[in-house]
């Protein structure tokens, strides 16, 4: 399977012109052995490091790619964040020109931070169909206890040997299946948002990342039966995800609610208690049928009208009290200049039925459930160690980890 990027780059129908940095991503069987024939091909030349973690140092034993650098990183306790890229910037040779990225996806945001911060080109080498972030712009990164996209570099490649891939654990392919369910309740925040206030919306991106869905929920049984074009399949998906978020220039098609769930679990707010952790992909699959249930909720009442209330602030007294101090001013200003403001009690009355339509028109919280437990994934938040008790919290305060419209933020103008 061959992706030509170039064809994404221009201008398009939505009046913006969306540039790639990505030219290709090859997804077969094997291909690493070719990847000295795709550097020639699109001409990144110059000195390689090659970072890893152990586990993909030793996946990929016969197939490494050529570098005259290799960092191979401890994988126990390893995060994208302040710690492992400063560790990674000491050790990488200061005449290095490409970073190759050999690994799921700690390692390509770790790699792709430093990339950005060196001003050198990036590489891609998925070990794993884990996550969605291969082909980002940008890395999500835990820093300083907050969760957050920081700048990052692009990869120019991708090679994505599903030899490799298949043989990985199979909960990273949960994880990355976990990944692109997410983009059905996150495609359902971003028509909304789009909705009530204008915010921007292209058509071909948000069709894109739908394709990547209905890709993978497709591809289930043969991801069960250990089928390899299955795994290239789940492998497309997550490419063309990342392919999506570069040419929006941000995470919008891919991350909604689901996702800022997900992330307030890994920052652990003082006030909210996880009883261990979970691959990013498992709590964004939850994190969906979570957002699905409450969205599906809401939207059984027809007339919403005499459950709105004007706009509120944020109470910043209480999210100080519920985030606690290490992650309280961050969250404060990352909400100075809050997304629901500019929505009406009038507007979102007259819209409901719509809203309506957009949830009714994505997978039910229960289609969610199902396929996760074909699949034998985790699919509650007891599964991911959070208390059934606290979805609530969970609800309230997720939504707060990034200013980003969601149905989820609505729900402080619906008393219901």
């Amino acid at each position: 399977m061959f992706v030509d990027s170039s064809v994404y780059s221009g201008r398009c129908s939505c009046g913006r012109e969306h540039r790639m940095v990505t030219k290709a991503a090859v997804i077969e069987s094997g291909c690493l052995f070719d990847f000295e024939k795709y550097m020639a091909r699109y001409q990144i030349t110059g000195k390689r490091c090659a970072l890893y973690g152990e586990h993909s140092y030793a996946a990929a034993a016969d197939r490494r790619p050529k570098a005259e650098q290799e960092i191979v990183l401890d994988p126990n306790g390893l995060h994208a964040d302040e710690n492992s890229t400063a560790k990674v910037l000491s050790l990488l040779e200061p005449d290095v020109e490409v970073i190759v990225a050999v690994g799921s996806g700690t390692i390509h945001d770790i790699a792709r931070f430093c990339a950005h911060e060196r001003g050198i080109r990036f590489v891609s080498c998925p070990t794993a169909a884990s996550v969605d972030g291969f082909c980002s712009t940008v890395a999500a990164m835990t820093w300083y206890g907050y969760k957050k996209t920081l700048p990052a570099v692009a990869p120019e490649i991708v090679i994505a040997d599903t030899e490799i891939i298949r043989k990985a654990p199979f909960e990273l392919v949960l994880s990355g299946i976990g990944d692109i369910m997410a983009k059905y309740t996150a495609r359902a925040d971003w028509e909304i948002a789009h909705l009530l206030t204008g915010e921007y919306l292209c058509v071909r991106i948000r069709d894109i990342m739908a394709d990547a869905a209905d890709t993978v929920l497709a591809s289930i049984p043969g991801i069960l039966a250990g089928e390899d074009a299955a795994y290239a399949d789940v492998t497309y998906a997550l490419v063309m995800s990342g392919i999506a978020m570069q040419m929006m220039g941000n995470s919008r098609p891919a991350s909604g609610a689901e996702h800022h769930i997900s992330h307030m679990i890994e920052m652990g707010p003082e006030r909210f208690d996880v009883r261990f952790p979970a691959l990013h992909g498992e709590k964004t699959g939850v994190g969906s049928v979570v957002a699905a249930r409450e969205y599906e909720r809401l939207t059984a009442v027809e007339d919403i009208t005499p459950y709105l209330t004007d706009y509120t602030p944020i109470d910043e007294a209480d999210v100080s009290a519920f985030f606690g101090e290490k992650l309280a001013d961050a969250i404060l200003t990352e909400n100075k200049e809050d997304c629901l403001r500019p929505v009406t009690k009038e507007v979102l009355g007259d819209t409901w039925p719509e809203i309506r339509r957009i949830i009714a028109s994505i997978p039910s919280a229960e289609t969610f459930c199902g396929l996760l437990e074909k699949l034998g994934a985790k699919r509650t938040l007891e599964d991911i160690g959070v208390a059934s008790a606290d979805t609530g919290t969970l609800l309230k305060y997720s939504p707060l980890v990034r200013n980003r419209l969601t149905l989820m933020r609505i729900r402080r103008m619906i008393k219901l």
